[in-house]
């Protein structure tokens, strides 16, 4: 009967946990499983522990971790993956590998969850896992080309590819390969395998968020050494245009002063349906200060405003402010400092005594000084 009422108790507990939203009410049935009296096990402590992560409630976490060691669970493999996790949440990455260095065993989620942890030490993470004996998984090659798109690794990312032909896994067409090929600029079969990945089987949301951002550090990386074609390239052939690939390569083009290309891709992007953010605007804002196109940067300033109901940063206001004043539009551009809610910022006191400075306006620049 003992053993019924746990099985029932963790049924539960584990239906609050793997809600995400409901870990409070997870964390109330454990204190009372343990209050009863409860022989808990390791499926208790799992979805305790995971509820404290969901929680961010790092104290409570600590308090379970000691009651798993002194009931006996505290190496036992899915407690100690969930505590890596809980702990990655609360940003206690020490304490995460820690747990995972007095593992006595280690499966894929050990190691696929201390990778996506440890970016720095990705490889000999990667190296480890083959030594231990464990066989990686798409996760684990995702998280290790995140990583790697990340820090721009390329001798790496060539050495990953590798592994994946030599291992079979392009064979697969998975996610993972997509990236795998992209690292390495062979673009078009990346994106080509992740379309058909995509029709074969739904990523999750972990894999889906990390290929969007693998994308986006491919663009962000190919724009910062010059290759401007290359973003483009990668962009056009990215089958799931999210929110961050068009950031990605507005701020590109933005960023090498091609003011028509980056409104060709604005309006683009509008017409696709993808709302623009606070970065996609300000980078627009910032290629127009470039080249003096004062008409669709006051458009486009009031169409966030307006449109899209985002309240203008600093950096917005010094933006325009500096468009402004290098169009000789001064008092506009003191106008526009005037309507700001509060303070101006340095930025913005800082391009509008430049522009001053430029056209000899002395009597503004001093009502700026004094600002």
């Amino acid at each position: 009967m003992a053993n019924e009422d746990l099985v029932s108790w963790n049924a539960i507990l584990a239906g609050y946990s793997q809600e995400g939203n409901h870990g409070l009410e997870a964390i109330f049935v454990f204190i009372e499983m343990v209050g009863e009296g409860m022989g808990l096990d390791h499926v208790s402590f799992t979805s305790a522990v995971s509820a404290c992560g969901h929680e961010m409630n790092l104290e409570l976490g600590k308090q379970i971790h000691g009651l798993t060691i002194k009931s006996g669970y505290g190496s036992h493999v899915s407690v100690c993956n969930v505590l890596i996790s809980t702990y990655s949440k609360c940003e206690v990455t020490e304490d995460a590998k820690l747990v995972f260095q007095c593992m006595n065993y280690r499966n894929i989620v050990s190691w696929t969850t201390m990778i996506s942890i440890d970016e720095e030490d990705v490889i000999s993470l990667f190296n480890e896992v083959r030594l231990d004996g464990v066989y990686p998984n798409d996760v684990t090659f995702v998280g290790i080309i995140h990583a790697i798109s990340i820090r721009k690794l390329v001798e790496e990312g060539e050495m990953i590819h590798g592994f994946c032909i030599k291992a079979g896994f392009l064979s697969k067409h998975n996610v993972c390969n997509s990236l795998g090929y992209a690292q390495n600029g062979l673009c078009q079969d990346a994106l080509k395998t992740y379309l058909v990945a995509t029709m074969e089987s739904k990523p999750n949301n972990y894999t889906f968020g990390i290929v969007l951002s693998a994308i986006g550090a491919l663009l962000d990386m190919y724009a910062k050494r010059g290759s401007i074609c290359e973003s483009k390239r990668v962009f056009s052939e990215t089958p799931h245009k999210s929110q961050f690939a068009w950031i990605a390569i507005i701020s590109a083009y933005a960023g090498h002063g091609d003011y028509d290309s980056v409104i060709e891709l604005f309006k683009e992007m509008e017409r696709e349906g993808v709302r623009p953010d606070s970065v996609t605007f300000l980078s627009i804002l910032a290629a127009g200060c470039r080249n003096g196109m004062v008409e669709m940067g006051r458009h486009l300033f009031h169409s966030m405003v307006k449109d899209y109901h985002i309240e203008p940063s600093p950096q917005h206001y010094s933006s325009m402010a500096d468009m402004l004043g290098r169009a000789g539009k001064l008092e506009e551009a003191e106008e526009l400092m005037s309507q700001i809610p509060r303070q101006p910022g340095c930025s913005l006191l800082h391009s509008l005594l430049g522009a001053c400075r430029i056209h000899g306006n002395v009597e503004m620049a001093e009502r700026v000084a004094n600002t």
